[in-house]
């Protein structure tokens, strides 16, 4: 019997598919190393300013949403897909500086503030909001000294200011930081006298500037001629209606031994790496001993029932037997809502392909963090063209369940979990259109979304469900019953949802090292760049989701209950269902969100993600014992 999608040019057909995807969204692609930069002395750096974030709101705003000095001119840097999806708003900036040139105590500008800017800037030191800049494609951060080490740790962007009180006195006052001392690292060429940007630090100040505002600006307060700089907060500047405000700066050079090629390290490696590792390793090696006991057991046990069943001599023999053999004349009947299940099945193949190429395209480091973006550009990009493999799938299963309505099956699975994606995200657009923050999705990025969708997408999905149906139906390897076999009583422990319920602790288990840390680089505004290592955890999941669903097939199938379909999918797919607790966990424990419409952000973020993962684990589940049952039932003489 040959299976339709096993046919060499359905298979010739998947690899160019696949190859097309690569090459469609290769500009989202970064090779490391590759289009340095090099500034000779003297050579002009222009600082970009980002997106304002904060922790607590999750909200971020546009720079210049605050009275911050500006440009002649501000210019919006061009942004791809992902960028404008994460809330990125890179503009120029008044910071200017000269390569190898320091500068001490220059002037940027000058502003008074009214009441409408002091409240948004209290408001936004309130909500702990950090500034974040760029320099060569490298984000500013501030270095950190670990506690108990003499080791650094660096964090993204600055506080726009912060909170305090003069002494004697109880009332707590406002303070921004209007002073930045900048340390730009290079790495210099032994061969010219050119160098390449390796590192961008600050370290913020705040200070009430004093001096003579004239022709020739002179501050007592930080004075290049006299080589007085800013190295306290001791008189900070106050943040209040018809203040005065004098934004200044310093910039010192540094040369570094770090190379260009690494200067990527200190960003991508600033939490606490060996605890990191060893949690990853360990939750590996656990998952990899309790999969092969499963495997050991599950293939001794078959291989005992497969010898017994085959070495029956008679009919009153067999019917004597009890256990998986006894239901072969219902265990491939069609489950109830099996139009459902098949679009469950080709979505969650849509999706399973898509995190596989993505994690195997930055496993390779194919993906830089330099191209800001980048990740969920390709994600998407691989989304929509995955929709083929989704309507084969949902096609070719559907076909096999009997059913004739192609289109229909189609049209489902093209908008079944896009559908609930899109109306979750568009109300969650909506809050954060009323918030002003730079999130919000702006229409002409909203009409590409919904074009890919409809006009790529849908598409892909029929022309996938065409070809799968065109293909010949997968035939049972046993001959099902007309009339349904009646299900003994079940023990307890064969309650469906407890059965569910419990299948789902183990794939769960195999991801939860990630799961604590992925929140924190997602939420917490930090990287998370260990694709190797997740792309190691994601090849266990499967492993996990694969055999345990297996197992509890199996005992389900002894207790002579055959429906099979539906759970198969649910047990592993139950791990969703802790996925997502786990992250209500996070937000009353881990993280600090304050606003309402943050935390609806987050739990709506967090229910999409949760949707997905249920896809996921689903699908392996399903297509596990999918292959199991189909091995197993032709392995036996059937009379």
């Amino acid at each position: 019997m040959e299976v339709p999608w096993r046919r060499p040019h359905a298979i010739r057909m998947c690899v160019c598919v696949t190859l097309f995807l690569l090459i469609t969204a290769a500009n989202s692609f970064y090779l490391p190393g590759d289009d340095p930069q090099d500034f000779l002395k003297g050579d002009l750096l222009n600082v970009k300013v980002n997106k304002l974030t904060s922790v607590k709101t999750q909200l971020p705003y546009s720079y210049y949403a605050l009275r911050y000095c500006r440009p002649e001119k501000i210019v919006d840097s061009a942004e791809n897909l992902g960028e404008v999806l994460r809330g990125d708003r890179i503009e120029n900036s008044p910071y200017v500086f000269k390569m190898r040139e320091p500068q001490m105590c220059n002037v940027v500008c000058r502003i008074v503030l009214n009441a409408k800017d002091a409240k948004e800037f209290k408001e936004k030191i309130d909500d702990a909001y950090r500034v974040n800049m760029n320099l060569d494609n490298l984000p500013l951060v501030v270095p950190y000294k670990r506690p108990n080490s003499n080791s650094l740790v660096y964090q993204h962007g600055f506080d726009v200011g912060f909170k305090g009180g003069y002494a004697g006195k109880p009332e707590e006052k406002y303070f921004i930081n209007n002073h930045l001392t900048f340390t730009v690292k290079y790495h210099k060429d032994e061969e010219n006298d050119a160098a390449r940007i390796v590192g961008f630090e600050v370290k913020p100040f705040s200070v009430k500037h004093e001096g003579k505002w004239d022709d020739k600006i002179r501050l007592t307060t930080c004075d290049p001629h006299a080589k007085r700089s800013v190295t306290t907060s001791e008189s900070p500047q106050e943040v209040e209606d018809k203040k005065e405000i004098i934004f200044t700066y310093d910039v010192e050079f540094q040369e570094s031994e770090v190379k260009w090629a690494s200067r990527w390290d200190t960003y991508l490696y600033m939490a606490d790496d060996q605890t990191h590792w060893f949690s990853i390793v360990n939750s590996l090696m656990i998952v990899l001993f309790l999969s092969g006991m499963v495997a050991m057991i599950v293939m001794q046990t078959l291989y005992r029932d497969i010898s017994k069943y085959n070495q029956l001599e008679t009919q009153e023999e067999a019917q004597e037997e009890t256990g998986w053999k006894l239901v072969h004349g219902d265990v491939f009947r069609p489950p109830s809502n099996s139009d459902l299940l098949c679009v469950y099945v080709g979505t969650g193949v849509q999706f399973s392909g898509m995190i596989l190429v993505t994690m195997i395209i930055a496993a390779l480091v194919f993906l830089s963090p330099s191209n800001r973006g980048g990740l969920m550009t390709a994600m998407l990009l691989l989304w929509v063209f995955m929709g083929l493999f989704a309507g084969y799938a949902s096609a070719c299963l559907y076909k096999m369940f009997k059913g004739t309505e192609w289109k229909k099956i189609s049209l489902q699975t093209a908008f079944m979990f896009s559908g609930i994606l899109s109306a979750v995200f568009f109300i969650l657009n909506a809050l954060i259109w009323g918030e002003k923050s730079s999130r919000a999705v702006p229409f002409g990025t909203m009409f590409a979304l919904v074009l890919l969708w409809f006009g790529i997408s849908v598409p892909l999905v029929f022309v996938g469900s065409y070809v799968g149906f065109k293909k010949p139906a997968m035939e049972s390897p046993v001959k099902t019953n007309k009339v349904p076999r009646q299900i003994p009583e079940q023990a307890w422990y064969m309650n469906p949802v407890f059965f569910i319920l419990i299948g789902g602790i183990l794939p769960f288990g195999a991801v939860f090292t990630e799961l604590y840390f992925i929140p924190t680089s997602i939420w917490l505004h930090q990287f998370y760049y260990i694709f190797g290592f997740l792309f190691l955890v994601f090849l266990i999941l499967i492993v996990t989701c694969a055999e345990i669903s297996i197992v509890l097939c199996y005992f389900q199938l002894c207790s002579e209950d055959y429906l099979w379909w539906w759970r198969s999918y649910l047990t592993s797919g139950s791990s969703a269902l802790y996925l997502f607790l786990y992250a209500a966990f996070c937000f009353f424990t881990r993280l600090n969100i304050t606003k309402p419409v943050s935390g609806i952000l987050y739990f709506g973020y967090m229910l999409i993600g949760s949707y997905a993962f249920f896809l996921l684990t689903g699908t392996i589940g399903f297509y596990a014992c999918f292959w199991f049952t189909r091995l197993i039932y032709s392995s036996v003489k059937i009379d």
